[in-house]
């Protein structure tokens, strides 16, 4: 079955069937054909031969008559039988045996032999002999043909012919076994040349099946061999052709496909692709996250195919009504805005994408912002009230005494020194932050350096009873940095060691090499920071103070400041506290490379 579904099987039934019914009709109209031929020929030459007997005869007439009988003999041959009627007188041929021959009887019984005797008639008809069917119990066909005869006086008679149609069929079947022959040895060539015929046509088809299955496995490098420059030749050539512009359109998909990967990756908003009916096709990082954050939040398993009820309701509203929707939600601290999409095919609604925009930096910047513009006019208020206060109250001549005078206005210097101070340090820290900081590096010795900075808070040390130590790493005798910013920072995180340490207590600058760099801890023993608080030390205005009193309290940018300073420097600040067990500011200053 497997070869008959082959295209050499359906070939070679095909010309088989085809040839076989083709020869079947050509053997059939030659036998019918031979077989009229040789019925037409015999009745000729039987025709002609009892015409001929006649003639004789009619020429041998009386004592002739022996001699012309015996021409007559002559003339036919073995399969010939001859009978010839004069009178009354029968004559039969020497080669017609007894129970074998067509008897007077039967010429006379039968109406057409017997109208040549009385009609003078010629006579063609093809019979049985009435002798041999009463001796062999079946009757062969003969064909008898009869003429007159035609002699002097009154004395007419016939002469008959005839022949058994057994030698005919003989003829016949000769015949049909060499067409037969003939039909088989044509098939046989007809087989082979089928066969020759499929396998020349199969072979490339075979070969452009198995470049196929190449093909269909990706290996669009595969080429079908033209054998050929006909029909199949232009079909391999084709195959070929298509496989190059498979690869090519494979190429170009891949680059698309790896193109738009690259930017869904390189994408800052989260994307979030939608089918039909929601589920979710494609996803990006950022939206991952968003996700990740809503199984955690909801505890749903993290992989599942569940989708936040707010995007859905978003995702529902734009393909009904086949707009975009806006919507916002908030997971785990962080805040999103959701713009859904509809996408089309055509001219109808396949889906949808959201995009996903984490707002979380914005809505805490726009956060800081309010809360620097009320940290500032907190700052402001108090020495601007105390600023107007004096100055009525000098104006208003309240102060009677040169002293009180004196007083009030060293309270307005101070006042002013402390605006003057909030506003260069915050416009400092603007300008750093803003990335216009400009560092002048130096090689400073070490040693010196430090020992510079604590004499300098010595005195401020001494005066609130306070120990103040330096410990530096011999290791590092010089360093490259820009000493007046570092000195800002030290300036900075000692004076708030200081002020928050109570007194007996200690303040130490430690120095150390590293092998990234120079590390610096300004440890003290004071009050601690809550841990709450640690998170924020670095922000402006920030205070652990929350009164935010203005005795030992600062304006709140300094650390702020020094966390910019180590940033151009490309180092690291962090700091470790505990409450009333002391606090350690650390920072790392890198080597030059």
């Amino acid at each position: 079955m497997t070869f008959l579904r082959s295209v050499v099987g359906k070939l070679w039934f095909t010309i088989i069937l085809l040839v076989s019914f083709v020869l079947f009709i050509l053997t059939v109209m030659l036998l019918e054909f031979f077989q009229n031929y040789n019925i037409n020929e015999t009745k000729n030459d039987l025709t002609h031969t009892a015409e001929k007997i006649a003639t004789v005869l009619e020429e041998h007439p009386a004592d002739k008559w022996p001699l012309g009988l015996e021409i007559s003999w002559e003339i036919i041959d073995d399969v010939t039988k001859v009978v010839i009627i004069k009178g009354d007188e029968v004559y039969y041929s020497p080669n017609t045996k007894g129970g074998n021959k067509l008897t007077i009887d039967d010429i006379r019984n039968d109406p057409e032999l017997s109208s040549v005797l009385h009609k003078n008639k010629r006579v063609e008809k093809i019979s049985n002999l009435s002798s041999e069917k009463n001796s062999a119990g079946t009757a062969a066909n003969y064909s008898i043909i009869g003429v007159p005869l035609k002699l002097s006086g009154n004395h007419n008679g016939a002469v008959f012919i005839y022949q058994s149609l057994r030698v005919m069929q003989e003829t016949s079947r000769s015949a049909t076994k060499f067409i037969l022959l003939v039909a088989g040895v044509a098939i046989i060539l007809t087989t082979i040349f089928a066969f020759f015929l499929s396998t020349r046509i199969t072979a490339p088809l075979r070969k452009m099946r198995e470049a196929a299955f190449e093909v269909a496995r990706g290996k669009f490098d595969t080429k079908v061999p033209i054998l050929t420059h006909d029909e199949i030749g232009e079909l391999a050539t084709a195959f070929n052709q298509m496989g190059r512009q498979l690869k090519f359109n494979m190429n170009a998909l891949n680059q698309e496909k790896e193109q738009l990967a690259s930017i869904l990756s390189s994408m800052a908003d989260g994307v979030i692709t939608f089918n039909r009916d929601g589920t979710i096709l494609i996803t990006n990082p950022p939206a991952d996250r968003f996700l990740q954050y809503w199984y955690y939040e909801k505890g749903v398993i993290s992989g599942s195919e569940a989708i936040p009820s707010q995007v859905m309701n978003l995702f529902q509203k734009a393909v009904d009504t086949e707009k975009e929707q806006i919507g916002e939600i908030s997971l785990q601290g962080r805040h999103w805005v959701i713009l859904v999409s509809p996408l089309y095919s055509n001219r109808f609604i396949r889906g949808a994408v959201a995009v996903l925009r984490d707002m979380t930096e914005e809505r805490q910047l726009e956060k800081m912002r309010r809360d620097f513009i009320a940290n500032v006019s907190h700052e402001l208020r108090t020495p601007i009230s105390m600023l107007q206060g004096y100055s009525e109250a000098i104006v208003d001549d309240i102060a009677e005494t040169q002293e009180e005078k004196k007083e009030m206005a060293k309270v307005i210097y101070d006042e002013s020194l402390r605006m003057g101070r909030l506003v260069n340090e915050l416009l400092d820290l603007a300008r750093m932050e803003a990335g216009h900081i400009q560092l002048t590096m130096e090689e400073v010795n070490i040693s010196t350096f430090i020992k510079r900075i604590i004499h300098k808070f010595q005195g401020l040390a001494k005066d609130n009873g306070i120990q103040l130590l330096a410990e530096i790493d011999n290791e590092i005798p010089t360093f490259t940095m820009d000493p007046d910013r570092i000195e800002q920072v030290l300036t900075n995180l000692i004076d708030n060691a200081i002020r928050h340490t109570p007194k007996d207590g200690s303040v130490t600058l430690k120095v150390t090499s590293e092998d990234k760099g120079v590390r610096m801890d300004v440890v003290d023993s004071g009050t601690g920071i809550p841990e709450e608080d640690l998170p924020f030390v670095f922000e402006r205005f920030y205070k652990a103070d929350k009164a935010r009193t203005r005795g030992r309290s600062g304006t709140g940018l300094g650390l702020a400041i020094a966390k910019n300073i180590i940033d151009a420097h490309r180092g690291h600040i962090s700091v470790q506290s505990k409450v009333e067990q002391g606090t350690t500011f650390s920072f790392i200053l890198p080597r030059k490379s």
